[in-house]
């Protein structure tokens, strides 16, 4: 039901916002997405949706940032885009504390910024829209203690400088409170590199005699195919590895049971009801973006819009890959 409610809200919304912008003259705008990593089949999903709303509201758009994981470069291309002066921008932010400062200089020169999918909350963005990530650890830790039977060791990899994932790490903590013999041993900072979690992974098989590890926790994307591939490289059986997003290696890993789940996000909502709403500010004319929206209660504006997430597991993970290449045309 909570699932249906949310579906039924964005489709509210959309409605809404398309109402707002008809009649609404759309020459010469221009809308800059900005990702952590563009060449991230994630990322060229919620490019795709970025594209399609684009298209319906005839503006103009750019998919850009870095093409590795680059919290300094991702600042450097928002400052970039401020100079441009787009009519708004929104980002995926990489670190939250390396990027405030861009995005309040952004706010100060007059351009709606909103945050997706990873947020700066310290900063003036006007609203982040995403995961619910606490809630979203929460399934993963649900999953987690149900495929561990109540007891295990595990190991978490992240990025600590990113806020949704650090609520992911919550929520997955606080799922597993009743599990007390379900223990996390080790949080792995990957870095933003893959083979941070690969060598990892490989080191705590090693000591497999001195400390086993019965389950891997991927909280971001990048390192579910490497813990899969090391566990498959060693023929090793009967471990638990959650992993985090749709990466086509860790759907693979999924179909052939070397990954349990992973939790799916929708990267396409964020970024196609991101752009509606970034139009719908632009049009709106506001006096002013510097303002306490979060304590207004006639802000033009939520403060949070949740774009859900769902479990994929054996179970659905076919259907979810079809999908998702009819939308991508890989």
């Amino acid at each position: 039901m909570t699932q249906v409610r949310i579906s039924l809200s964005i489709s509210l919304m959309i409605a809404m916002l398309s109402l707002t912008s008809c009649g609404s003259g759309h020459s010469g705008e221009q809308y800059i997405f900005i990702s952590t990593n563009i060449k991230v089949r994630y990322w060229q999903t919620a490019a795709a949706g970025f594209s399609q709303s684009a298209n319906q509201l005839k503006v103009g758009y750019q998919f850009t940032g870095p093409d590795t994981y680059d919290p300094a470069a991702e600042r450097d291309a928002l400052d970039h885009a401020t100079q441009s002066k787009p009519a708004g921008i929104l980002i995926s932010v990489a670190d939250a504390n390396l990027i405030k400062d861009s995005i309040n200089r952004a706010i100060a020169a007059g351009i709606p910024v909103v945050t997706a999918d990873s947020d700066a909350p310290a900063s003036k963005r006007l609203f982040f829209i995403g995961t619910n990530n606490y809630q979203a650890g929460l399934a993963g830790g649900k999953r987690l203690a149900q495929e561990l039977k109540g007891r295990g060791n595990v190991v978490v990899f992240t990025m600590p400088a990113q806020p949704n994932l650090n609520e992911r790490l919550h929520g997955y903590r606080d799922a597993l409170e009743s599990s007390a013999q379900i223990k996390i041993v080790h949080i792995v900072d990957i870095k933003g590199d893959p083979r941070v979690a690969f060598d990892a992974t490989n080191g705590f098989l090693a000591n497999d005699k001195k400390e086993h590890i019965d389950a891997f926790v991927c909280l971001e994307a990048l390192s579910g195919n490497e813990v899969a591939t090391v566990l498959d490289n060693n023929n090793i059986k009967g471990r638990t590895v959650i992993a985090m997003d749709t990466d086509p290696a860790t759907l693979e890993w999924i179909k052939k049971g070397t990954i349990v789940a992973t939790i799916a996000q929708k990267p396409f909502t964020m970024a196609f009801v991101g752009l509606k709403m970034l139009d719908m500010l632009h049009h709106q004319n506001l006096a002013t973006l510097d303002s306490d929206w979060a304590n207004d209660g006639f802000s033009p504006m939520p403060a949070f819009v949740d774009t859900g997430s769902q479990i994929l597991d054996k179970s659905n993970v076919d259907s979810f890959s079809s999908a998702t290449n009819s939308l991508t045309r890989k």
